[in-house]
């Protein structure tokens, strides 16, 4: 019996061709890495627990590298407000601001132009630039995880609008689309030039996969009308695709995000597409979606961790596994798994029981 390999499996799945094996795929917070390291023994994984490492195979590329300051920028500066001393600043001088132990894992997000109210004031921001054009570090990252045969996966995170607003804070940033604003076109188009050079450099890379996303649906509606997406959203995502296919025409676009997006499931396989993430069940039904889209569409996701994950049983879990994967069928379509990282609520059992479910269905 010739198994294929997970590079080619993972890939042949997602391409609606027939899988051998269900890869797993799932992230934990710390208290949920730490119930697995109490349920399996310190130091052993998962892989090796459940002789399935073929499985664990998703390997992230390293990214494009990001060019050195000659002088460190105060990122504090850009806020009006005293930081916790343990705030980090991300590449765009996004502050994440931790809490009080209650809030664990989780971070305040502040956003350094909040208080901009002029195009200058944005031109002259210490904007990051990345070094595109030497990516041997990515090159050999990849060929060494292909040698294994392993899949490799550009993660990017978000695209252009979680990016976008990070940076501006969300209303503002709505405000000032909703106003045909120039700051909306200046820094929605810096983003996207940024995204579509990462993306490139992922497919020059020879990454299978590209990872990104922005969360535009919300627990029951979209975040905005389908003209203000399709205006302003859209087209950048377009570009950031076609970038990253005009190197590679055969590179995977994964898609990204949370909540209810059935409106813009049609935009997003006109702009290349080939997976979304994480079809949330609270808010979309996997069946309905697979019956409309499952054609042209391929799917990863669709266990909630809302519901499921936290709450279930281990068997309600199995059999939401079960049943989604025979919904897509043998010829694949879904890497079914939690739709978002495993928070605290989630049992070890519950974990265990996806795993095994994933396994049972392709015995």
């Amino acid at each position: 019996l010739n198994i294929m390999n997970p590079r080619d499996n993972l890939v042949s799945l997602y391409r609606r061709d027939g899988y051998d094996f269900m890869p797993i795929r799932f992230s934990g917070c710390p208290i949920v890495r730490q119930k697995i390291a109490d349920a399996i023994g310190e130091g052993v994984t998962l892989a090796r627990h459940y002789d399935y490492e073929k499985g664990f195979a998703r390997v992230a590329s390293p990214s494009p590298t990001l060019i050195e300051r000659e002088e460190p920028v105060d990122w504090r500066s850009f806020f009006n407000k005293d930081l916790h001393e343990k705030t980090s600043f991300g590449a765009y001088g996004v502050a994440h601001e931790p809490g009080s132990e209650s809030t664990a894992h989780m971070t305040r997000m502040h956003h350094p132009m909040a208080q901009v109210d002029s195009l200058e004031q944005m031109q002259a921001y210490p904007w990051p630039e990345w070094d595109f054009d030497n990516i041997g570090h990515m090159e050999q990252a990849v060929s060494q995880c292909h040698s294994q045969d392993r899949p490799v996966v550009g993660e990017m995170s978000s695209a252009v609008w979680e990016a976008a607003w990070a940076i501006r804070d969300m209303t503002m940033l709505m405000t000032d689309m909703m106003l045909d604003d120039e700051k909306a076109t200046f820094i929605l188009d810096k983003v996207t030039t940024d995204s579509a050079n990462r993306a490139a450099a992922f497919a020059r890379a020879g990454v299978d996969l590209i990872n990104m996303g922005d969360d535009v649906g919300m627990q029951d509606s979209i975040m905005m009308s389908e003209e203000l997406y399709r205006e302003w959203l859209k087209p950048r995502l377009a570009k950031v695709i076609a970038a990253a296919k005009a190197e590679n025409p055969d590179v995977l676009v994964l898609y990204h995000s949370c909540g209810y997006v059935t409106p813009f499931i049609p935009d997003l396989i006109e702009v290349g597409v080939d997976v979304l993430n994480p079809v949330q069940p609270e808010c979309m039904a996997f069946a309905d979606i697979h019956a409309e889209f499952g054609d042209t569409l391929s799917f990863c996701g669709t266990i909630g961790t809302q519901t499921t994950m936290p709450f279930g049983t281990p068997e309600e879990v199995r059999k939401t596994v079960l049943s989604n994967l025979e919904t897509a069928g043998s010829k694949g379509g879904l890497m079914v798994c939690p739709t978002h990282l495993l928070e605290p609520e989630v049992p070890w059992a519950n974990i265990d029981a996806y795993i095994r479910a994933c396994m049972e269905f392709c015995e």
